[in-house]
């Protein structure tokens, strides 16, 4: 039998019960897509050399636990990869992941890039942007938390220009937290350009605080958070196959 990486999906941590939630039925449902696929590839090549399903776990950088280290120490000496699931890559990115992996001192650690952004997510913010009463020829606000650090920013806007591509139209980017301008300030001035209707495109994982905010921001609609979607599923997958075939490569050489 193949040994095979788990998996560690490290989120930012809510005290909002439904975010939780979320982020376990978003880990249970990657486990099902790899295990599905593992089968999968035992059916194909035979089940001797069929590697087994990866185990997954949820971390928390903030908030709540368990750390990301606690839950490698626990793992270890299971080479394990570690998918930060971010929506741009800042200081939780940067510093509390690779510190957390430092801490746990576990050996066989392979870090993925952040979940965003993606094409994949705009695809998600799409369907909830239309689940939610958007059409065609409506204003569309991008709002994402919103980052201190510069390297976060850019994913931000890159990931409004890849919305705004997908529906057409300007996807204008305003922040929820940290940043400038706010999410209110920005649905007003479309209103002032002559915006019949503003929809809100919630740049955000899951439901908690912030997404709670946009509801008192004075648009037509809100968008539900990009949430468990296949797409979302299929795009953690994909980054974990990548980066433990890496793990698995390194470590067999």
């Amino acid at each position: 039998m193949v040994s095979t990486p788990a998996l560690v999906l490290v989120a930012h941590g809510t005290r909002s019960a439904r975010g939780v939630e979320m982020i376990a039925e978003l880990a249970e449902a990657v486990a099902l897509e790899l295990g599905a696929s593992q089968t999968g590839a035992g059916a194909a090549f035979g089940a001797a050399s069929a590697p087994s399903a990866p185990q997954v776990r949820t971390a928390f950088v903030d908030v709540l636990g368990p750390s990301p280290s606690e839950v490698l120490g626990a793992l270890d000496p299971v080479p394990t990869v570690v998918v930060p699931a971010f929506l741009a890559s800042g200081y939780h990115v940067y510093q509390d992941v690779p510190r957390e992996v430092a801490a746990s001192a576990h050996a066989a650690v392979a870090v993925t890039h952040a979940m965003g952004p993606d094409p994949a997510l705009a695809h998600v913010m799409h369907l909830r942007l239309r689940a939610a009463g958007w059409q065609p020829g409506d204003a569309v606000v991008f709002a994402a938390a919103g980052s201190s650090d510069a390297r976060a920013r850019r994913d931000v806007q890159r990931a409004a220009t890849l919305l705004s591509d997908r529906l057409g139209t300007p996807a204008h980017l305003a922040y929820i937290a940290t940043g400038e301008p706010k999410v209110p300030e920005v649905v007003a001035a479309v209103r002032d350009r002559g915006a019949q209707r503003v929809f809100i495109a919630s740049y955000l994982l899951a439901h908690g605080l912030f997404h709670q905010r946009l509801h008192d921001a004075g648009a037509d609609g809100v968008a539900e958070p990009i949430g468990v979607h296949p797409a979302v599923v299929a795009l953690i997958a994909d980054r974990y196959r990548v980066a433990a075939h890496r793990l698995s490569t390194v470590r067999a050489a």
